[in-house]
């Protein structure tokens, strides 16, 4: 049978195409600023909301976007106010979160220790129509964000002090910056994994950058591959078996050193482009 023939393969697709639009678009934002590794400490801080989901017996996607959510403020706070640097407040999301969520589940009861490994790398077979409707949700969210407020936002993540000097509300952009990459994390999980999400968030933005020059082109391309590695990657597991996240990353990997390679002679010809447009204007001033 086709792999569409089945009900949880299609929740899964529409599933991975929001990871697909929502990761890149907020890691564009998120790279920008150098932040790249924002994803994994709010992936171990959402940890611990799956683990308090197993144990109250709540939705764990809502209980994980809520603590993510809460996670992520805190952290943008930490850092505005500067009382320690971002580097740290990050390491405490990590191991706080992983640490509170191995704690957690041990106290839920049995069998959750093996479900919280489907949220952990991502499984297609354990997405069900509750999640997808969830996920819809929360991307028309990340992406109203993310390309409504593009030029706020642009302005913010290249520099904070002149947004500010512009009348932008700095503060209110950084926290809902924060809160939008704590959506994206929820909204991958059951895909990608929460071990890994962070990969989505950097790898196809990276990978479009070797071949764009403008933040509106690489913010477009990116979503392009982060939609093409991940329903291929997902479609790619129904075959084999195998954890979606792990072959979704590892294709986003191929896609960056194909993009590499290809980067090399085309900035080479930029080059050459760029010399010899100097070498005409460099005539013309003689001749002048």
């Amino acid at each position: 049978m086709d792999l569409l023939d089945y009900a949880f393969m299609q929740r899964a697709l529409i599933a991975a195409a929001l990871v697909g639009i929502t990761a890149p678009a907020i890691g564009t934002y998120l790279v920008q600023r150098r932040q790249a590794i924002m994803g994994d400490g709010i992936g171990h801080v959402a940890m611990t909301g799956v683990a308090l989901g197993f144990l109250l017996n709540t939705s764990p996607v809502w209980m994980a976007t809520l603590v993510a959510v809460i996670g992520a403020v805190g952290m943008e706070l930490i850092r505005s106010r500067g009382r320690t640097s971002g580097d740290i407040a990050l390491a405490m999301l990590f191991y706080g979160g992983m640490a509170g969520g191995v704690m957690i589940i041990n106290l839920a009861p049995g069998g959750s220790t093996a479900n919280l490994t489907s949220y952990l790398f991502g499984s297609i077979t354990t997405v069900s129509a509750e999640d997808t409707i969830t996920a819809v949700v929360l991307a028309v969210f990340v992406i109203a964000v993310t390309v409504g407020l593009r030029r706020q936002l642009f302005a913010i993540c290249q520099d904070e002090e002149f947004a500010r000097v512009t009348g932008l509300p700095v503060r209110f952009l950084n926290l809902l910056l924060a809160v939008t990459a704590a959506v994206t994390v929820t909204v991958a999980m059951r895909i990608v994994g929460l071990l890994l999400v962070s990969a989505m968030m950097v790898i196809p933005v990276a990978a479009a950058q070797r071949v764009t020059r403008g933040f509106a082109a690489t913010l477009s391309l990116s979503m392009l591959i982060g939609v093409l590695v991940s329903l291929s990657g997902t479609a790619a597991t129904y075959y084999v078996n195998a954890p979606s996240g792990g072959a979704i990353v590892l294709l986003a990997i191929a896609v960056f050193v194909v993009m590499t390679a290809a980067s090399t002679p085309l900035a080479r010809r930029r080059a050459k482009a760029a010399r010899a447009d100097e070498e005409v204007c460099t005539r013309d001033d003689v001749r002048v």
